[in-house]
């Protein structure tokens, strides 16, 4: 397995404007088109490791691309089509500068947090009394601001809208998305037998109009945890069993790095990293009930940029 796993992409299309090398994307700007490559880098604490998942990248892509299409009743979003298991094609928006972050239980980050002694998180009042993992008897946004280099900050309703990084009105449409989307989302995690536990959304504008941005309920951008004995593992104070990157963001806590500075990333053997690819393609199958096809990867990259030429020639 170690052979297989996109970790980067340098293609040159007819019409092309601009390239941007994100976290684990590789965006192709066109004109009035974006071409989103997920690739199989993998990030924790902001920090792309060394080596790359296979089929990572196809099943964000793959997860994306499903809910995305299933949720344009909520809403309008960015895609267009998906030429490829690894590729999105849409509409370029003018993003936001927030993270829609919202939380219907306490985990990660907010976990952290709370267990470090805070009770108000991006200006919302956390109940006292909660153990990690309890639901919050709401679910709560959380927002952060989109750093274009390092680490997203927390920031509150109130600062994003004093600051005017997002106007009132344009904020409030935000927040009715951001809850929608997560009550459809955790809805359908529960007929597959999962919880959505957070997850996060971007936005972005086209003229007056607010899309949705991105990915939406994938395995980056979302944790989830097993429906079945989350009750009993709660009263018995146990660890939830989780769907997420939070297995890797352990394991690396456990080996000494969190992203500061002067630490060195641990080397993931060829075990953990096909421990952490099954994982994903396990996560693919619970939360959209389908069976994960593998994808060719023997001539991965000439896949893709044939399949994207074809789709711009075509449309």
């Amino acid at each position: 397995m170690s052979t297989l796993g996109l970790k980067e992409t340098h293609f040159s299309f007819p019409g092309q404007t601009a390239f941007y090398k994100g976290k684990v994307r590789d965006v192709y700007s066109f004109s009035d088109k974006l071409v989103m490559i997920a690739t199989d880098r993998i990030s924790a604490f902001d920090v792309v490791m060394p080596k790359p998942i296979p089929f990572k990248g196809q099943v964000l892509n793959q997860i994306a691309a499903k809910f995305l299409y299933e949720t344009l009743d909520i809403g309008p979003n960015w895609m267009l089509d998906s030429p490829d298991p690894n590729v999105t094609v849409g509409l370029k928006a003018e993003p936001f500068k927030v993270e829609m972050v919202i939380r219907g239980y306490i985990s990660g980050h907010a976990w952290r947090e709370y267990k470090a002694g805070k009770r108000i998180l991006c200006g919302e009042k956390l109940p006292e009394g909660l153990r990690e993992s309890d639901p919050f008897p709401t679910p709560i946004i959380t927002p952060s601001t989109k750093a274009d280099e390092g680490h997203d900050e927390d920031i509150s309703k109130e600062e994003i809208i004093s600051k005017g990084i997002v106007s009132k009105e344009d904020y409030e449409k935000l927040e009715f998305y951001t809850k929608a989307l997560y009550k459809r989302g955790a809805e359908t995690a529960a007929k597959n037998g999962l919880i959505l536990v957070d997850t996060k959304y971007e936005f972005g504008k086209i003229g007056n109009e607010i899309y949705l941005i991105d990915e939406v309920h994938t395995p980056d951008s979302s944790r989830y945890f097993y429906l079945d004995g989350y009750q009993e593992r709660q009263e018995k104070g146990e660890t939830q069993r989780q769907l997420s990157k939070e297995f890797v963001r352990q394991w690396l806590i456990e080996n000494g790095f969190q992203g500061k500075e002067g630490q060195k990333i641990p080397v993931m053997s060829e075990e953990f990293i096909e421990t952490i690819s099954a994982r994903y393609i396990e996560l693919y199958e619970k939360v959209t009930g389908e069976k994960f096809v593998k994808a060719d990867y023997s001539a991965i990259e000439q896949r893709i940029s044939s399949a994207i030429i074809d789709y711009l020639k075509i449309k």
